[in-house]
């Protein structure tokens, strides 16, 4: 009894070292690797095959078809990747991930207690200062770790009572569909098909499963794990979700035929596997019957594409959400296994949250001029909108910045400025629609002459507006000097306006108790220019500050360079 609770632990323990080796293994090769990704992936264009192949470089060299697809969704939701393209790289992902279940076969051979050592070795680097050797010796570590989970989970099934509990309970349950099931279920809880291969790998090699019923399960881990793609693809956009969809049906689709088949030419198939056999191992087979099944199923599905496309885009209609969480189109947490894609869908999140802004600065200055309470509803909507995305933007920056390079920094600290900026401007068009309904209630407005006056420094601002988005999203700077020049309009317009009004309210031409409208107004619409200004100042101010002081600073430093 004593010899069977230590072999149960062994086999717990073996498959957490498992788990945790191929977790150290992909995050060092994302990290050497995620630089390249938005380049390779922008080299697909709208050929299949080269997207396939994109996709299969791609998920070998960062070891997680996940992830691929979640890049994959994360470009779709940006809007610059098409859905057709995508998908071709979801296949030719799904064919890279198997690469893990030939490394782990290797734990067959007579050399895989020399495999170990690369755990050792990979230690070593990790301490090393140059963060590619870190990154390196992070891969080697997993990869040592990974043959060391094998060998104690192997061992822990050699274990009598194990291996005769699991021979009992496999044959007891010996019917395709139901052990298809269980490698869906494995891989929903593992997060990984690559993990669930390892673990029938270990059962096999150590005698406890045979490999017709591993194949069966291997099957059903290939589709358990396109869940986490559907899972990607909940915040993103109507596209993300009909890719995330399309995926998950065409696996769906090869994983049941594939199935089907071996259910009825399972003898055959076993046999033909036998033959690959290394030292009387099956484990090279099963890893081997993974990469023949993707070879040739997902090439097969690539005339399917364009016609799932066009039924989904049908079937999964593009509804407009009604809810302030739905705002949010670009960032996932997902997308934090490559911090620099995460910054990219940052700045794009950035932008769509500026557009509301400015939505809303649009229509509730439109209540000014030509009250209406029609678009209460939606003016409140998109204000609780630009709020809950500069709390998620925030979250999304906070978990963002330690794993982004020093040299990215500057640009986190600028986002945080900028979404400040963005959610007072949003503030004040909020604001506007207020302050129309409280002259409603009293029944004043703005004279011809005032509204006349505002309508000149909306102008102003509106230009900004244009601006300031163009500088933010591109990084130009050389618009620059005109957003201080509107601004230095906007203030000047404003001390007119003020002149203006006193002028007529002395000349009986205007309320007295108009005052406070329009000095609040005129204020707030001066403030929005100083916030434009901000915006448009990050690309070369992180800060988001367009003080002179800083700027003439900066001027010196770099004459002093020279």
């Amino acid at each position: 009894m004593n010899e069977l609770i230590r072999d149960i632990v062994y086999l717990l323990v073996g498959v957490s070292v498992l788990l945790v080796g191929m977790h150290f293994m992909s995050g060092g090769l994302k990290k050497i690797a995620g630089k390249g990704l938005k380049r390779f992936f922008k080299k697909t264009q709208h050929n299949p095959f080269l997207g396939m192949g994109i996709g299969l470089l791609i998920t070998i060299l960062i070891q997680s078809s996940d992830a691929t697809s979640a890049l994959v969704i994360g470009f779709i939701n940006a809007g610059v990747m098409e859905m057709y393209q995508g998908l071709s790289i979801m296949l030719g992902g799904y064919i890279g991930t198997t690469i893990t279940g030939i490394l782990a076969s290797f734990s067959s051979l007579s050399i895989s207690v020399y495999l170990l050592l690369f755990a050792f070795i990979g230690t070593v680097m990790m301490f090393f200062s140059q963060e590619r050797v870190k990154s390196i010796g992070e891969i080697l570590c997993g990869l040592g770790l990974l043959f060391f989970g094998l060998a104690v989970m192997k061992d822990a099934f050699a274990n009598a009572d194990i291996s005769a509990f699991c021979k009992s309970m496999f044959s007891s349950i010996n019917f395709p569909p139901l052990l298809f099931l269980i490698g869906v279920v494995l891989a929903i809880i593992a997060q990984s098909s690559s993990a669930v291969t390892g673990i029938v790998i270990a059962m096999i090699s150590g005698g406890a499963l045979p490999l017709g019923s591993g194949l069966y399960i291997a099957l059903g881990a290939t589709l358990g794990t396109v869940t986490n793609t559907l899972l990607s693809s909940i915040n993103g956009n109507v596209d993300g979700k009909r890719t995330a969809v399309i995926a998950f049906a065409l696996r769906a689709l090869t994983s049941i035929v594939a199935m089907v088949i071996l259910w009825v030419a399972e003898t055959p198939i076993v046999n033909f596997l036998h033959l690959m056999a290394i030292n009387g191992s099956d484990a090279f087979p099963l890893a081997m019957f993974t990469v023949l099944y993707n070879i040739i199923f997902m090439p097969l599905l690539l005339p399917l594409l364009k016609p799932s496309i066009r039924l989904f885009t049908k079937l999964i209609k593009d509804k407009e959400s009604v809810d302030a969480a739905s705002a949010v189109q670009y960032i996932d947490d997902k997308l934090l296994k490559s911090p620099e894609v995460a910054l990219m869908q940052t700045r794009l999140e950035i932008v769509h949250m500026f557009d509301l802004a400015y939505k809303n600065y649009v229509a509730g200055l439109g209540k000014i001029f030509e009250y209406t309470k029609e678009k209460n509803k939606e003016i409140s909507l998109t204000e609780k909108q630009i709020d809950y995305l500069n709390s998620r933007i925030t979250d999304f920056l906070i978990k963002l910045a330690p794993l982004t390079p020093e040299s990215e920094e500057t640009k986190i600290g600028a986002h945080f400025h900028v979404i400040n900026d963005i959610e007072r401007i949003g503030d004040h068009g909020f604001n506007f629609s207020e302050a129309a309904d409280s002259l409603a209630q009293e029944d004043l407005s703005f004279s011809e002459a005032a509204k006349k006056e505002i309508k000149q420094m909306d102008g102003e601002l509106r230009a900004m507006f244009e601006v300031a988005r163009e500088a933010y999203l591109n990084k130009d700077s050389k618009s620059l000097s005109f957003l201080r020049e509107k601004e230095a309009n906007v203030h000047k317009l404003k001390q007119d306006f003020y002149d203006a009004h006193y002028e007529r309210v002395l000349k009986d031409e205007c309320s007295q108790k108009m005052t406070p409208y329009i000095s609040s107004l005129i204020v707030e619409l001066e403030r929005i220019a100083d916030h434009l200004t901000n915006i448009g100042y990050s690309v070369v101010n992180p800060t988001g500050d367009s003080s002179e002081e800083k700027q003439i600073a900066r001027k010196k430093k770099r004459a002093g360079r020279k």
